[in-house]
């Protein structure tokens, strides 16, 4: 988790800075943190006052998410990704929980809550990975 921290702290985000790392059979095989597909633009320089457009759901138009990036990273690498753990600063959002149970992780270990982040009133997220078999706790 700590690696995790250390990456969000990559992040380009105004918003906020999120870390994630996948790991399997103890090792490390990807790492990620939120921010535009390469190649765009850094939010903190393009738009250093309010960051980026939001979308419909009032999240980032231009983001990837840690997780997903961790994900994208190690695919594009060749890692399997298939029981692999994942650890990250901000509990999973439902769309990268599905992206998370797509691609076999089976266990994710999350620091702070993305419902308490948003002012929702469940993680959503962590709830849908747990109806489906992947063990999901708070570090």
């Amino acid at each position: 988790m700590n690696l995790a921290v250390d990456l969000a702290a990559r992040s380009h985000c105004v918003r906020a800075q999120v870390g994630a790392v996948l790991t399997k059979d103890t090792r490390i095989i990807s790492i990620g943190y939120n921010g535009p597909p390469s190649g765009t633009h850094n939010c903190d320089e393009e738009w250093p006052d309010h960051g980026c457009e939001k979308d419909s759901r009032g999240s980032c138009s231009l983001a990837l998410h840690a997780e997903e990036n961790a994900i994208l990273y190690a695919s594009r690498n060749g890692s399997k990704i298939e029981g692999a753990t994942l650890y990250t600063t901000l509990s999973p959002c439902i769309a990268c929980a599905r992206l998370i149970l797509s691609s076999g992780i089976k266990i994710v270990y999350f620091k702070d809550s993305y419902a308490a982040y948003k002012g929702l009133p469940s993680d959503e997220g962590v709830d849908f990975l747990k109806r489906f078999g992947v063990e999901v706790n708070k570090y």
